[in-house]
């Protein structure tokens, strides 16, 4: 190790100390500091460490709590990015907190931002990439999905020996071939013959010969088994096997993958992908059916995906959304709710969330008439635009409440007439809802 990497590594860990003793944080700042001084530091943390690499529109922080929870009772502790901070700076942060392995086994699974994949792919090599989806997702730094899809790719070339575990249900994942091996994972129950998928999805032309396609089973979005009737491009055979949707609700799933039962204590169909990918990295390792099962006995919303909490005597789910798919998914997974509900909608427009927040009137929240909502409440720097759609979508105007304090929010919340409260929040807006309820003790500061 050089004398830069020793001073680098001495100061990230020393301010990551300080920052998590004094202000409960330091997800990101360490890592900055340490590149800085360093910025080949990553190549030096991540040596000798077998690294798996999550990454894609949506889905990856709860894929990446997920496969950590099977593999730490397959192979004991693994290195991982719990807070979601995905960008190189967070992954070196990650890297400074790591501990000496006793059984010398050194995993890491980490999330990592699509657009930065091929920065971090310069200083460390993966054994395995997942890839989870494309979808339109902050136009402004991503650019259309096949813009977003070479990044990645060009990410994943970068280590050409990594098996990229790709979600067959894409079309976009089997348009081209990589210089890496690939295995696809997918659903595959409930086949029907073949029709379009509604009329307002994007990413369903054939990327042979550019005709719609139809779809075999379409689960969602533009997911599904795919067929091109014109030129036979068509899902590709699938190495790991959703065969049976058992039940699903909104706190919780049961489903079957290679001939094992498993369960999730999340709710949503989307989220059945997300165990889906975590079951086929543990399939890839060889770790037995019955230690992935008790690694989802384990499993529970993390930072801001489904995460549940109680304000005063109101019990709160905050659910984040950041693009039409994602926020389309949510509504159907409240649908699911058998019960009366508040919802709250928080929609921020800094870097971090996109600035254009023009994705909102993209996303059906007409949906929102199907719902047991009670009363809605805007907040956010963008509380006006989003009151406005919602009004646009249909609901009652007089049951609109709009604030542009997050302190004030929780006082409506807390005098809400219904115990339960669905908080859908834009990523920063997320994080600083997170900030006041810790502030205020009602949850830890920082994801375990």
């Amino acid at each position: 190790m050089t004398i830069k990497a020793s001073i680098a590594i001495f100061l990230g860990k020393s301010s990551q100390f300080i920052l998590q003793k004094l202000f409960k944080r330091g997800s990101t700042f360490p890592g900055r500091l340490a590149l800085t001084i360093d910025p080949q530091i990553l190549d030096t943390l991540a040596r000798d460490y077998q690294i798996v690499v999550v990454t894609g529109t949506n889905g990856k922080t709860l894929t990446t709590a997920l496969t950590v929870g099977i593999l730490k009772h397959a192979f004991g502790p693994i290195v991982t990015n719990t807070s979601g901070a995905n960008m190189i700076t967070g992954i070196v942060s990650t890297f400074l907190t790591a501990k000496r392995h006793q059984t010398g086994q050194k995993i890491a699974v980490l999330e990592i931002d699509e657009a930065s994949l091929p920065a971090v792919t310069d200083y460390l090599t993966p054994s395995l990439f997942v890839f989870t989806n494309i979808f339109r997702d902050q136009m402004d730094r991503y650019g259309e999905i096949y813009t977003t899809y070479e990044l990645i790719v060009k990410g994943a070339a970068k280590a050409p020996e990594a098996t990229v575990l790709l979600n067959g249900d894409s079309p976009l994942f089997n348009a081209q071939p990589l210089v890496n091996p690939v295995q696809y994972y997918g659903f595959d129950y409930a086949q029907h013959a073949p029709q379009r998928a509604h009329y307002n999805t994007e990413g369903v032309l054939c990327p042979k010969c550019h005709q719609i396609l139809d779809y075999q089973l379409n689960t969602y979005a533009n997911l599904g088994n795919y067929i091109c009737q014109n030129c036979g491009f068509h899902r590709p055979k699938l190495n790991y096997r959703l065969s049976e949707l058992t039940s699903i609700t909104n706190t919780a799933s049961e489903f079957v993958i290679d001939g094992a039962t498993y369960q999730i204590n999340v709710g949503g169909l989307y989220n059945i992908y997300n165990a889906l990918a975590a079951v086929s990295v543990a399939e890839f390792f060889n770790i037995p059916a019955a230690v992935i099962q008790q690694g989802f006995s384990h499993s529970h919303a993390v930072f801001g995906r489904q995460e549940s909490f109680k304000i005063g005597d109101k019990s709160c789910t905050l659910v984040l959304i950041k693009n039409p798919v994602g926020a389309n998914q949510v509504l159907d997974m409240m649908k699911l709710a058998p019960y009366d509900f508040t919802l709250v909608a928080l929609l921020n427009a800094n870097y971090a969330d996109g600035i254009d927040t023009s994705w909102i009137w993209d996303a059906n929240f007409e949906t929102i008439q199907a719902l047991r909502v009670t009363e809605v409440i805007t907040g956010g720097v963008r509380h006006s635009e989003m009151a406005r759609r919602i009004r646009v979508a249909g609901y009652d105007p007089a049951k609109i409440t709009e604030s542009d304090q997050l302190a004030e929010v929780l006082d409506l919340i807390q005098n809400g007439d219904s115990q339960h409260v669905y908080i859908l929040a834009t990523y920063t807006a997320m994080l600083a809802m997170r900030e006041l309820l810790s502030s205020q003790h009602v949850i830890d500061g920082e994801m375990k």
